[in-house]
């Protein structure tokens, strides 16, 4: 073989890899792009604001944990409502692409927008359950969804294959919420989803929080609301305010080893005591 020949095969080889890498280093880029603008959406649809109620006092945190070129759809929302109310939401978009952030933002402005027209959380989700499904989307998404009278401390809640919420109050009991709960939202037309009812008197909690505050590889979802349980009941008898809770609670998300969205909502009861 002549010593040119040599050389041109070399030549062509490392020309061939050089266009490689740089198809790879495009696709990289472009996948980084698809990352940052699902984050950007994640994070435009969340809040700003949240409600105001005397005696009451909201706190939520968010960690968009993505994992390579993942990122998912963890949301959480509080906003009034018309009867006085306000309204708590958080949930979770199965997948974690740009797709599910988007979907992300349709559940949590359907929620919104239908509660304008009911306010009843077992019947918000039902409703929620099939837009979603008109939508002729193969997604589908867990919610929690409260609403708080603030006249009375009552909270209604609704689930839809969520994880259950965290409850503490001020004399030292904690636990986790047990309710019926009914199936995701956007799997199944007419589902029906019970409601719950629970008091929320001076110094009690409620958190609500997505699978990646306390489920991953090193933790799992039962170890994990246990500890959440314990940090509330802490909280509740020192008199921990309802932002630091959330900090504590997210800040032990790091140790589950998730892979996921971190999102966590309290609702904290700091004023006069409330008696039927």
């Amino acid at each position: 073989m002549s010593r040119n020949r040599s050389t041109d095969d070399g030549d062509a080889l490392l020309a061939r890899l050089g266009a490689l890498t740089a198809q790879a280093r495009e696709r990289a880029e472009l996948q980084r792009s698809l990352v940052e603008l699902a984050v950007a959406l994640q994070r435009g649809m969340l809040p700003g604001d949240l409600p105001v109620a005397s005696g009451f006092h909201l706190a939520v945190r968010y960690s968009p944990a993505f994992h390579g070129l993942n990122v998912g759809g963890d949301w959480y929302d509080a906003f009034s409502m018309h009867d006085g109310c306000i309204g708590l939401s958080i949930g979770d978009v199965q997948g974690h692409n740009i797709e599910a952030a988007a979907f992300m933002g349709q559940v949590r402005v359907g929620l919104r927008a239908l509660a304008s027209v009911t306010s009843e959380p077992g019947e918000l989700l039902s409703r929620t359950n099939d837009l979603l499904l008109s939508l002729g989307t193969d997604l589908f998404a867990t919610c929690t969804f409260m609403r708080l009278d603030p006249s009375t401390g009552v909270l209604e809640s609704a689930r839809a294959g969520h994880i259950p919420c965290v409850w503490a109050t001020a004399d030292g009991k904690s636990g986790i919420a047990e309710d019926e709960g009914g199936p995701p939202l956007g799997v199944q037309q007419g589902q029906e989803y019970p409601v719950t009812r629970y008091r929320l008197n001076t110094g009690g909690v409620f958190v609500l929080l997505t699978d990646g505050v306390v489920e991953g590889p090193s933790l799992s979802v039962d170890e994990g609301l246990d500890q959440v349980v314990s940090l509330a009941g802490v909280a509740a008898v020192a008199g921990m305010d309802a932002g630091s809770l959330a900090a504590a609670v997210i800040k032990g998300a790091e140790r589950v080893g998730h892979e996921d969205d971190a999102a966590v909502l309290v609702v904290g009861h700091d004023g006069p005591d409330v008696r039927q």
